[in-house]
């Protein structure tokens, strides 16, 4: 006795979409890691008596970026 084979059947569209955020993420990403990329040309070292701009200056470069 032998038993039934079971093929696996494979339908041409499943009819499954990508979350909008897996379309949305990396686009984001890429843009901001271009806007940081393309930021001033001169990069100078911060003091450790000096303030450091922290994540105020880098969303302020952001919306900057964006507002063109």
């Amino acid at each position: 006795m032998s038993a039934p084979m079971h093929t696996a059947r494979r339908t041409a569209s499943t009819g499954k979409r990508l979350p909008w955020w897996s379309v949305v993420l990396p686009v984001v990403a890429f843009v901001v890691l271009l806007t940081l990329m393309t930021g001033p040309g001169q990069a100078h070292a911060v003091g450790a008596t000096s303030e450091a701009p922290g994540i105020a200056y880098l969303l302020e470069r952001v919306l900057d970026a964006l507002s063109l």
